[in-house]
């Protein structure tokens, strides 16, 4: 991988909200980690690479728990990492609300992902009886959005 590429991954990764960016290559792999806030507010981003007959496994991190009480009923879960918004614009209202009757199908969220906006919509049909996220709240993938009865 040239040198011009590697610096426009590590400057992508640091611009956006990943922590973390693998990609593999015939002719090796790149792994760009992003340092934590704890490590200090300067950190540059860390960068591994190993040749592609060298690359050993990643491990894979434990998913995070995001509620210590498994909530009743249907959870909706987030399918993507990604920024959680209850309506489509500022202006517009929200999809649902805490007591709203919704069908399988119906929308009832946006993430946005890489500047898209992904319509997530309702998978069970019921009310809703909880809102799991605020508005605006980095979510991650498989965590829980909505609990519908």
């Amino acid at each position: 991988m040239d040198l011009r590429k590697l610096k426009t991954l590590i400057d992508l990764v640091s611009e956006s909200n990943i922590s973390e960016l693998e990609i593999a290559e015939a002719d090796g792999k790149v792994r760009i980690v992003k340092a934590s806030a704890q490590a200090g507010p300067a950190a540059p981003a860390g960068i591994h690479y190993a040749p592609a007959a060298v690359a050993a496994p990643v491990p894979r991190a434990q998913p995070e728990e995001f509620e210590p009480t498994a909530p009743t009923g249907n959870v909706v879960k987030s399918p993507m990492v990604g920024t959680f918004y209850r309506s489509a614009s500022p202006a517009s209202d929200p999809f649902i609300q805490i007591g709203s009757t919704v069908k399988v199908g119906d929308p009832i969220c946006i993430i946005e992902a890489m500047k898209i906006m992904n319509e997530i919509e309702a998978d069970a049909a019921g009310t809703i009886r909880e809102i799991l996220c605020e508005n605006g709240q980095a979510v991650e993938f498989g965590q829980p959005l909505f609990v519908i009865e």
